[in-house]
C-alpha cells in the first residue's frame, strides 16, 4: 500500500509512478486525436485530470513526453512480440509468423500506436528519430535470428539473412503505413496471411497457395 504524501514533501515513488503513467497514457490520445504539431501541453493536463506541476515534475516539455510516450508504446510492442515468440513453440518459422501476427494485432487493436510511431514521430528531431531507428534494428535482428535458425535447420536455404530481415521490415512497415492513409485493408489482421505467404516465399520457405499457417493459423 502506497504512504500517504506528506505535506511539503513530493509524491511517493508509487504515486509518482501512477501519475505519470495517467499522463503518457492521456498524452497518447491527445496526441493521436490532434497530432503531434496540433496538441498542447494543457490538452494533456486536461485528459489528465493532473495538474501543469504534475505534468513539469515528470517531463521538461511537449517534446520530452512524445519521446518519453514513444519509448513507453515501443516497450509495450516489444514485450508482446517477444511473448508471441516465445508461446509458439521451437519452429523458426512458426516463430517468425507469431511474430508478424502479433505485430499487425497490436497496431489493429490499437490504431493509435500505428499512428504515433510511424507518421506523428516522423520528422521530430534527432531524438525521436534515434528512439524509432533503435525499434526498428531491434525488431531486424528479432527477424534475423529467427531467419538464421530457419537456415540451420534447413527449412530455408542459405542467404543473407540480414538483408532478407530489413526487407521484411520494409514489407510490413509499408503494410501498415498503407492502412493508415488509406483505410485499406479495412481489418489490417486481415492482411496477415498474404504477407506471410509473400514473406515466406520470398526466403524460399514452400507455401502453397491457400496452404494454412505452419502453426495452424492459431
Amino acid at each position: 500500500m502506497v504512504a500517504p504524501k506528506r505535506p511539503g514533501r513530493p509524491p511517493g515513488p508509487g504515486v509518482a509512478d501512477a501519475t505519470r503513467e495517467r499522463i503518457l497514457e492521456a498524452a497518447a490520445d491527445v496526441f493521436a486525436d490532434k497530432g503531434y504539431y496540433g496538441a498542447a501541453v494543457d490538452d494533456i493536463v486536461r485528459a489528465s485530470d493532473s495538474s501543469k506541476g504534475s505534468f513539469y515534475f515528470h517531463f521538461p516539455n511537449k517534446r520530452g513526453i512524445f519521446t518519453a510516450l514513444l519509448d513507453h508504446l515501443t516497450a509495450r510492442l516489444v514485450q508482446r512480440v517477444e511473448a508471441a515468440i516465445a508461446e509458439s513453440g521451437g519452429d523458426p518459422v512458426q516463430r517468425l509468423e507469431a511474430a508478424l501476427r502479433a505485430v499487425l494485432g497490436a497496431f489493429s487493436q490499437r490504431r493509435r500506436l500505428a499512428r504515433l510511431l510511424l507518421v506523428e514521430a516522423a520528422g521530430l528531431g534527432h531524438a525521436a528519430d534515434d528512439r524509432l531507428l533503435a525499434v526498428h534494428e531491434r525488431f531486424t535482428a528479432l527477424i534475423e535470428r529467427q531467419l538464421e535458425a530457419a537456415v540451420a535447420s534447413g527449412q530455408i536455404p542459405p542467404q543473407d539473412t540480414a538483408l532478407a530481415a530489413c526487407a521484411w521490415m520494409g514489407a510490413l512497415n509499408e503494410v501498415i503505413l498503407r492502412w493508415l492513409y488509406t483505410g485499406q485493408p479495412e481489418d489490417l489482421d486481415s492482411a496477415l496471411p498474404g504477407l506471410r505467404a509473400l514473406l515466406l516465399r520470398s526466403v524460399g520457405y514452400p507455401v502453397a497457395p491457400g496452404a494454412p499457417a505452419p502453426d495452424g493459423g492459431r
